[in-house]
Order: C-alpha cells, then sequence, then structure tokens
C-alpha cells in the first residue's frame, strides 16, 4: 500500500539543528582531557537527548507548516546536530583500539553511524549540506502538477488518479506529471552525494554507502550478501506473481501496451512509483463472485473519524497488554490535512523526546489502506516507548529493518476473524476462494513490494561510490528497476529526467533498504509470536488480538532497542540468529499454488 512504506522521519534522521555553530556546553571538553571511556559516553547519551528534544520539535514544525521560515529552522538545526556530531566522533576516535566494556563499545560505534547524512569538518560545508537537504525535502513536500494556471495537481490527488484510473493515457498524464517536480532536484543532490560522501570519508568510510551498510553487526560486503541470499529466498514467488499481473493487465489494456514477454509498463500498477500493486486488485481479483472483506464501507458507513481509526489501532496493541498512548499523543499529533498550508502528508511516527510525547503524522481517509498505515505506525511509537529506559544512544530498533517490521507484522494480525470480531466486516465466514483473494491483495502489496525495497538503496550505494555516475543517475535507475522488478518507463526518460527525485525518500535522505528487510522479518516474527499465543493452523489465518502471551514476547523484544547486535535481539523472539524468508513462502503457500496453476503455459521472466 502506499502509505504504508512512508518513512519514519524524526526518528531515523537524527540531523538536527540549532541557529548557529554552538553546540551543548558540556561538548566543549578538551580533546587531551582525562576523561574514561565510561564518562564519555555517559557525556554523548546527555548531549545527544537534548539534541534530539530540539531536533524533533524543529522537524516537526517543518514537516507540518512549510514555509520558507521553517525550513530555515530546520536547516540551522540540523546544522548545528552535524557541528556536534562531527566533533563527537571525533573525541570517540581517541578510544579507537581500547579495551572497553561491550556497552561502552557498541554506544561509540552507534554513535559514529548517527547521521544519515554526514557533514565534514568545515562549517561552510556543513551550512551547505545542511541547507541542501532541507530544501530537498521541503521542495518535494510542497511539489505539485500544474497542466496550466490553476490546475495543478498535489501528490495525493495524482495518486488517486494512478489507484482509481482505468484510462491508459489519464495514467500516464499523472505518472508524468508527479516527475515534472524533480528535475530541479538533480543538481543540488548531485552536491548533496559529493558533500555526505566528503563526511562519510572523514569517519572513515570510503562512501556514504558504505557508511549505511555499516551499521548491521556484521560487514558491508556481508551485508550486501545477506540481502541478496533473502531475495533469492523469495524470488520464485515474485516471478510468478509478476507472470500472472502481466498477463491480467495485457487483458485490460490490450498487448499492444502490454507486451507478454517484455517489462511492465510502470504506470499500470495503481501506484506512483510501483511499488505496490494492491490498487490494481480490481483487475486481478481471483474469485470476484467470493465473500469479500469491505473494511471501507464499514469505515464510511459508520462514519470513523481519523481519531476513532487510531484508537482502532491502539485497542489492538492494548489487547496485548501494552499500555493506552499519553493524553499528549491525541493533543499533539496530526490526523488530518489542514486546509491553509502545505504539510508532509507521509505517514510517519515521531518520539519528541525519547520518552512519552509520542505523535502520528498523518493525512487520514476513511480506508482500509490508511487504517492499516495506522497499525504501522503505532508499531514504531510503541516500539519507542518500549526502549525509553535504554540510554539514548540505544534510542532505535535492533536494525533499520526490526523497526518497520513491528508495525506491519500487527497488520498481519487482521485477519478476517479479526476484523469481524471488532466489527470492521459482519462475518468472519470465508471459504478457500475468499482466502485466495485475500492473499492475492496482501501479496500485490508485500510482494510486489520486495524488489522495489531492494533496488532503492542499490541504486544509492552505487550513485555514492560512482559507479552510478550523475550524467546516468536516471538510466542506472531504470536499469535496476527493469533487473529486479520487471517493468520499464511507459515513454523514454534520459538524463533532462531525475526520476529518483519523484521518490520521497531519495530528496529526503532516508534509506530504504529497512523497508526490503522489514517485509522479511515481519513474517518471521508473526510465525514466532502465533507459537507464543499457541496458535494451531495455516499462518496466514493466525491473528494474536488478544494474545498477552505474544505480547509480552513482543514487548521483551522491543524493551532491548539497539543496545545489543540484532542478532541476539532477533534470537530472544524466534530462537534463531538469522533473518529468514521462509516464513513467507509459508504465509502465501495457498497463493503460490493459485499462481503456478494460472501460469501454466505462459511465457514468464522479461
Amino acid at each position: 500500500m502506499k502509505s504504508r512504506l512512508y518513512s519514519i522521519v524524526a526518528v531515523f534522521l537524527l540531523a538536527a539543528c540549532g541557529a548557529d555553530d554552538r553546540v551543548p556546553a558540556t561538548s566543549q571538553v578538551a580533546a587531551d582531557e582525562e576523561e574514561t571511556a565510561e564518562e564519555f559516553v555517559a557525556r554523548a547519551n546527555a548531549e545527544f537527548a537534548d539534541l534530539w528534544k530540539e531536533t524533533a520539535a524543529a522537524d516537526w514544525v517543518m514537516a507540518t507548516y512549510i514555509t520558507e521560515d521553517t525550513q530555515l529552522l530546520s536547516a540551522a538545526q540540523s546544522e548545528r546536530y552535524a557541528a556536534w556530531h562531527s566533533g563527537i566522533v571525533k573525541q570517540a576516535m581517541r578510544y579507537d583500539g581500547k579495551e572497553l566494556a561491550p556497552e561502552v563499545q557498541r554506544a561509540i560505534d552507534l554513535l559514529k553511524l548517527g547521521t544519515s547524512k554526514p557533514a565534514p569538518d568545515d562549517p561552510d560545508k556543513r551550512r551547505e549540506l545542511s541547507q541542501i537537504a532541507s530544501k530537498l525535502e521541503a521542495d518535494y513536500g510542497a511539489g505539485k502538477y500544474c497542466r496550466s494556471e490553476g490546475d495543478c495537481k498535489t501528490l495525493p490527488q495524482l495518486e488517486d488518479i494512478l489507484a482509481q484510473s482505468r484510462d491508459y493515457d489519464e495514467l500516464l498524464d499523472a505518472w508524468q506529471g508527479w516527475r515534472t517536480i524533480s528535475p530541479p532536484m538533480r543538481k543540488p543532490y548531485q552536491r548533496f552525494v559529493e558533500l555526505a560522501n566528503e563526511g562519510a570519508r572523514e569517519l572513515g568510510y570510503s562512501d556514504l554507502g558504505e557508511m549505511w551498510r555499516s551499521g548491521y553487526d556484521m560487514s558491508p560486503a556481508e551485508f550486501e550478501a545477506e540481502t541478496e541470499r533473502l531475495w533469492q529466498q523469495v524470488k520464485p514467488l515474485y516471478d510468478e506473481l509478476h507472470c500472472h499481473v502481466r498477463a491480467k493487465l495485457g487483458e485490460q489494456y490490450g498487448t499492444d501496451k502490454v507486451p507478454q514477454d517484455a517489462p511492465i509498463p510502470a504506470h499500470l500498477l495503481g501506484n506512483m512509483w510501483s511499488q505496490g500493486w494492491s490498487f490494481i486488485y480490481d483487475i486481478m481479483e481471483p474469485y470476484p463472485d467470493a465473500p469479500t472483506m469491505d473494511v471501507d464501507a464499514t469505515l464510511k458507513t459508520k462514519n470513523y473519524s481519523p481519531q476513532e481509526m487510531v484508537r482502532s489501532a491502539e485497542n489492538f496493541y492494548v489487547s496485548l497488554g501494552m499500555p493506552r498512548l499519553p493524553d499528549t499523543f491525541w493533543e499533539r499529533s496530526m490526523f488530518s490535512k489542514p486546509d491553509n498550508r502545505d504539510v508532509v502528508c507521509h505517514a510517519s511516527a515521531w518520539t519528541m523526546d525519547g520518552a512519552d510525547d509520542l505523535r502520528i503524522k498523518m493525512c487520514i481517509k476513511q480506508t482500509y489502506d490508511e487504517l492499516r498505515v495506522i497499525y504501522h505506525e503505532l508499531g514504531h511509537n510503541y516500539y519507542q516507548w518500549a526502549y525509553k529506559d535504554e540510554q539514548p544512544l540505544f534510542w532505535n530498533g535492533a536494525h533499520s529493518g526490526f523497526h518497520e517490521a513491528i508495525g506491519d507484522t500487527i497488520t498481519l494480525s487482521m485477519t478476517p476473524g479479526y476484523l469481524a470480531e471488532v466489527g470492521l466486516i459482519p462475518s468472519a465466514d470465508q471459504g478457500r476462494e475468499s482466502v485466495i483473494n485475500r492473499q492475492m491483495m496482501q501479496a500485490l502489496d508485500k510482494i510486489a513490494f520486495l524488489p522495489f525495497g531492494k533496488l532503492i538503496d542499490e541504486w544509492r550505494w552505487g550513485v555514492f561510490s560512482g559507479a552510478i555516475p550523475p550524467e546516468t543517475y536516471n538510466q542506472g535507475w531504470w536499469d535496476l528497476r527493469t533487473q529486479y522488478q520487471g517493468i520499464q518507463p511507459p515513454v523514454p526518460r534520459g538524463e533532462a529526467d531525475f526520476d529518483p527525485g519523484a521518490k520521497f525518500h531519495i530528496p529526503a535522505n532516508v534509506s530504504y533498504t529497512r523497508y526490503f528487510l522489514a517485509h522479511i522479518l515481519q513474517f518471521q516474527f508473526q510465525r514466532a509470536l502465533c507459537e507464543a499465543a499457541g496458535y494451531e493452523g495455516e499462518l496466514h489465518a493466525c491473528s494474536i488480538y488478544g494474545s498477552k502471551e505474544a505480547g509480552e514476547k513482543l514487548w521483551a523484544m522491543l524493551e532491548a532497542g539497539a543496545s545489543q547486535p540484532w542478532q541476539d535481539t532477533l534470537e530472544k523472539l524466534t530462537g534463531t540468529r538469522e533473518m529468514d524468508a521462509t516464513a513467507i513462502i509459508d504465509y502465501f503457500e495457498p497463493l503460490m499454488a493459485y499462481l503456478k496453476e494460472q501460469n501454466e503455459g505462459r511465457s514468464c521472466g522479461w
């Protein structure tokens, strides 16, 4: 689903701000002052916690009230954090090669990775990097496609066209139109890469991509191999899905527009970025006469408010034994798009103080898709709440994929049985045809996403390393999209275009591998939690709603935050130290059999 994948910007983009180059007074400890590693980490934690609050406040205001002034404030605070981070990492290097307690060593290692955009140790370059980053994100948030003066469409409006229209030319216009916002980003983004790479090299990495791949308790090379291993585990299911989707689109639009031996045109998949295909379910529905789960109808008939939709998600977490969200969550979150200003509508979850000031930011609509996004975002909030007692440098997931996986794991429990129990559908009675229908809907979301989730950062790794130079940014983008997803642009695209910039996570500089890993881990987590709940039966039918046993096991994992290697945290829940995609194959076993049957005699591949 389109919103499901939006990032938790405030949580992970720790780059933060202030009005000048001043840094917290306590960081002015001279490099040669006698300070034990333990004392240093305690000081770094205190300074980091203070900066977190200031950064979150500046970023929240910019995201919920986009103006030149809020961009300036956010950029200034980002610059301040960058100055602090550069200085504190230099101080941390005093302890390189020394024998340190494991917890102290881990805190120092995570400190060095405490920004997604390391700034050069030069005030002018640091300021330039912060200003570019803030402007790129703000330009994306304010982007509109204007056919003529007075005829402009925002991203949500264009997304609705991609989701709802079945007119080939109208889809093409919306797809091309959104990509008019990104060419101006190309040169600033190129400069951003130069500056961030310089900052990464000063921290001891060859480039920013190597720095990003170093945050997974294994070497960058081992991590690349791990993501490829996981992709190969699930690729057979994706290939079957792709083959069937292409055939059905050929029936819908004609094989002259959708050739059956070529990649799929990117604008026909119901999503602006072809990252999730659930909005073409009407074309793909296996058994139209089977009973359906029309949650949208219930939300509209009962006129659920955004707050009531959020309460529904909160009730699920409470059923597992977790506390209700603080009153301030309801007072300070943004649930709807204001009429009088530009905001970043991408759903995100925030912890403003590392403690109890939790919020979400969304422009909620009365749809089942949006409801699932809310369940996902509260997964972040409860994770943030669970690890609040850890030291600030451990305020994060075991690795980035864990944070994204928690809420998605919960959405797997939004089964027909659960939805009927809470009154969102009238009955849970379903036959096998309804099971296949539901699995098709889920696969169009979750399985279709997997190659997209993998390739976004592969493109950036190539950009950061120079393997994809600026003069081939767009070609490199489409080469990877064709290789992994089997899609192609519907019209020729050249280097005057900058199609990567039309995807939020590129201008916002949010690493994307987390989403790929989350789509693997959520099924692995679900299998383990269903076992803890004592469930026996097909995995796709399991809901952990109301299971205090599953909730206790999940909370125990969440409380650890980033305080230990992710392998230890994973083992606590699943009993294994290795990420494993076989749970996806188990979950989608009914659909896989259906797809193989449908694809018999077809020429698959591209």
